[in-house]
């Protein structure tokens, strides 16, 4: 009986070991989900984009899945409760890096969570003034907010958003006190510095290239280590002598943790593979978004982890927390 039962474990054993490969290889067998926490903009875009090329790839439909809500907290919380089969996703913003340190009771935790998949794309960061505003570079920006302490504004698009985040950055890099003029979202924002309500803001550059051009506003730097084709003119905020100053919004693709790796090493390639599609990159520059990818899914776990303790730094600086 024992000899009977030892044979049929080792046959079981076999078994699982034959068929790991062939699960991977016949993966997936029905349609997927991507959920995206945003509705508009960067994250709308992308996840369309996605959708599109890894149904083709994977031969199975990619249905996406708006769920927005608390600065991307409630989509990621739906992803982080959903079993790790592989048959769903989630498009991670610079968000997820942030939420942690600014929500008191927050239901997933954004490391331990998530199987990391791969970085997607970036969108960079500029800092705007009005154009009557007597300054031409940040070293003027900073020296005018130290000349005139408590009387300098800046816009956001609400309290806690990375704008909002970028400028206390900035504030304190150079001992400033200013003064935060919150909306209900960076397009507002940016619509209210046009009329004169706020000296600058943080946004991206798709946003103000039309503005910058006609001179309705003047840009100062890029918060990036290198310089965007669209305003060569600009300098990056190391060439500004502020190297720490620096803000990419990026998104990328996770899913719920302990999925297996080989799934996990199917699904970065096939996404991988999306974001470098010459037509993906073309559609996407067209709107100011960078296709970017991680070499491994474990290289976009390492950003997440650095992203988290950078930015729980400076909001801890800035007091922002939420219930």
């Amino acid at each position: 009986m024992k000899a009977r039962q030892c044979l049929a474990i080792a046959g079981l054993t076999a078994l699982s070991l034959v068929q790991g490969p062939a699960f991977a290889q016949t993966f997936p067998v029905k349609p997927l989900r991507l959920i995206a926490p945003f509705p508009t903009g960067a994250s709308q875009i992308l996840a369309h984009m996605l959708s599109e090329k890894l149904a083709e790839s994977l031969g199975q439909p990619v249905v996406v899945d708006y769920r927005p809500g608390g600065g991307g907290n409630i989509g990621a919380e739906v992803a982080a409760r959903m079993p790790p089969d592989g048959y769903t996703m989630v498009i991670l913003s610079a968000s997820h890096a942030t939420n942690p340190s600014m929500y008191k009771k927050l239901k997933y935790d954004p490391i331990k969570d998530f199987a990391p998949i791969t970085l997607a794309a970036t969108v960079p960061n500029l800092i705007v003034v009005h154009p009557s505003l007597p300054v031409n570079s940040l070293k003027e920006l900073a020296a005018l907010g130290q000349k005139n302490p408590g009387k300098l504004t800046f816009g956001s698009g609400g309290v806690g958003s990375s704008n909002h985040l970028a400028s206390e950055l900035f504030a304190s890099i150079n001992h400033l006190k200013m003064v935060h003029v919150p909306y209900k979202g960076a397009s507002i924002a940016l619509t209210n510095i046009l009329s004169g309500e706020s000296d600058m803001v943080v946004v991206t550059v798709p946003a103000t290239i039309p503005f910058i051009n006609a001179g309705r506003l003047r840009g100062l730097a890029v918060l990036d280590t290198k310089r965007v084709p669209q305003l060569p003119q600009l300098p990056t905020s190391v060439e500004a002598g502020m190297p720490d100053l620096q803000l990419t919004t990026w998104y990328g693709v996770a899913a719920p943790a302990g999925l297996r790796s080989d799934i996990i090493a199917r699904l970065h390639k096939d996404t991988s593979a999306a974001m470098q599609a010459n037509d993906v990159k073309q559609r996407l520059a067209h709107v100011g978004i960078d296709a970017a990818v991680s070499a491994t899914p474990a290289e976009f776990g390492d950003y997440i982890r650095a992203e988290v303790t950078r930015w729980a730094k400076i909001i801890r600086a800035a007091k922002i927390q939420f219930d």
